[in-house]
């Protein structure tokens, strides 16, 4: 059976592409033939650095997946900004057409790892944010949503934030901690809430 897996965070750079290319080594390693996909791509002045990377790594664990980078990463703008300021209404972004694509994508894997940009509340368009359209994945292909949560100050306020909202949109989540930085702080200053009020807990 066919399987989604979307990665999310908190905000940007809290390492949504370390976590896309962690579970494509895992689902591989599983024996499941893996793909990739990252619909919007900001701050692209040649090539989709992220979806260039990503792609690189899919092609080596699952050769079939014989798409090019403009497959696989759809949307691609200049400006390092929410895909809405990125687009800056030169062209039209059509979800429709990013859930079409990600079907196409899947013809060629057993699991399709999409990696979503920048938080939740991003808008994509004026009135359609990155949370809706991990919605629409949902509902289309029942997609398993991943939550990528920092490790730094303040991150216990970014995680409830954005799991309350992933509640409150009725969306299926797990949530992994990257332990990308401030380890010994993080210990101290943000684990034993976490430890008193999760009854688990999940590491990259």
């Amino acid at each position: 059976m066919k399987e989604i897996y979307f990665i999310t965070a908190t905000n940007t750079d809290i390492g949504k592409s370390y976590a896309s290319e962690v579970f494509l080594k895992k689902l591989s390693k599983s024996g499941k033939k893996v793909g990739y996909f990252k619909p919007i791509e900001t701050g692209v002045i040649t090539v989709p650095l992220d979806g260039s990377k990503l792609l690189k790594i899919t092609k080596k664990l699952n050769p079939s997946f014989n798409f090019t980078i403009n497959d696989v990463v759809k949307y691609q703008f200049k400006l390092p900004a929410a895909p809405f300021v990125a687009n800056n209404h030169y062209k039209e972004i059509n979800v429709k057409s990013i859930l079409q694509q990600a079907n196409k994508l899947l013809k060629k894997c057993d699991v399709l790892i999409v990696e979503g940009a920048g938080g939740l509340m991003v808008p994509i368009t004026k009135k359609y944010f990155m949370i809706d359209l991990i919605k629409d994945f949902q509902k289309k292909f029942n997609t398993k949503t991943i939550l990528i949560v920092p490790s730094v100050l303040g991150s216990i306020n970014d995680t409830l934030l954005s799991q309350n909202t992933l509640k409150l949109y009725n969306i299926k989540y797990n949530w992994y901690i990257n332990l990308y930085k401030n380890k010994k702080e993080f210990k101290k200053i943000t684990l034993p809430f976490y430890e008193k009020y999760f009854s688990k807990i999940r590491y990259l």
